[in-house]
């Protein structure tokens, strides 16, 4: 009896009921994921979860200084996977990434600290993060960095050359959200849609590669006084789905944004407006200014603007109607 139960096949981990549970675009797909010891790291298990969501394998790796702010069993609870938190005699580096048939699909840094980052870039591999990296460039498998740290170091010389030399040889990053003195790791969406456009084109050219993409979108307002507004309803979320997948397809992306609720990609670059004349302007500077391939109006611009706007807030009490 005590030999059955020692060959008993192991029960699948719980955590993995939840694969493909939102759809399936992953399907079939292994994502390594390393893990840095950024305080970011504690949004680890959330990526992890939101890939598993649409269909992926996630295999945690863990430098030391992330096991430090975060327990590897929460990240075995999140994927049903035990981290990779040291290199041994299995060989971990080159059983997830080496020239084996069940290697990762894609390698996903998040977070990544300036000291990893600066590791990468030099070949140097003394965390099982960076030693997983090497390994899988050499095997040519896609890797995508989450950088997170303070603005001051994201800023530093050094660090930004790092990164510029690590895209030249194919790498992608994800750029960070820059507020209240940090470079903060950006929005799980815009990780998760990077290494979906990453495991999409893993064996071609990007069909948007090198391709300059104008979008307008938003709403626009046109003032009658410097309160109130003609406007409309629109979040900008058409716009920003448009956005997402020109980004996904390779593509440089200008978003000349009124008002929305929907957050921009943040790999784009995005202007900012508030009226239809304020819009027009914009897209016809960068038409003027840049290489625009491709232009979508996905906007919703307002059709009426006051001939003329007051210059102060419209007394209600000495105006019982009003006539725009």
């Amino acid at each position: 009896m005590m030999f059955d139960a020692m060959i008993a096949p192991v029960r699948q981990h719980p955590s993995v009921d939840i694969i493909g549970t939102v759809d399936s675009s992953m399907h079939g797909a292994r994502i390594a994921l390393g893990i840095c010891g950024s305080v970011a790291c504690v949004r680890a298990v959330d990526i992890a979860r939101t890939l598993m969501r649409r269909g992926a394998e996630v295999v945690p790796i863990m430098t030391k200084a992330a096991t430090e702010l975060m327990h590897p069993r929460l990240l075995h609870w999140a994927t049903g996977v035990s981290p990779v938190c040291e290199l041994t005699g299995a060989v971990e580096h080159v059983a997830v990434a080496g020239n084996v048939d069940d290697r990762a699909d894609v390698v996903l840094i998040a977070p990544a600290t300036a000291n990893t980052i600066g590791k990468i870039a030099s070949g140097i591999d003394d965390t099982p993060v960076t030693t997983v990296v090497t390994t899988a460039l050499g095997q040519r498998i896609p890797v995508v960095i989450v950088p997170a740290m303070h603005e001051p170091m994201y800023h530093h010389p050094i660090v930004r050359d790092n990164m510029r030399r690590l895209r030249e040889i194919g790498v992608d990053f994800v750029t960070p959200t820059v507020e209240e003195g940090k470079a903060k790791m950006a929005p799980i969406e815009e990780i998760v849609a990077a290494v979906h456009a990453r495991l999409l084109y893993r064996d071609r050219e990007p069909p948007l590669s090198g391709v300059n993409v104008l979008i307008t979108a938003g709403r626009t307002v046109e003032y009658i006084d410097p309160i109130r507004c003609i406007t409309n309803n629109s979040s900008g979320k058409m716009g920003m789905a448009v956005a997402s997948a020109a980004l996904a397809a390779g593509a440089a992306v200008t978003i000349v944004y009124g008002k929305g609720t929907a957050p921009p990609p943040g790999r784009a670059k995005t202007i900012y407006v508030e009226t239809a004349e304020e819009m027009k302007r914009a897209v016809y500077d960068r038409l003027a200014e840049e290489r625009v391939d491709v232009c979508i109006a996905a906007a919703a611009v307002g059709d009426w603007t006051p001939k003329s706007k007051a210059r102060r807030k419209i007394s209600t009490d000495k105006n019982g109607s009003l006539t725009i």
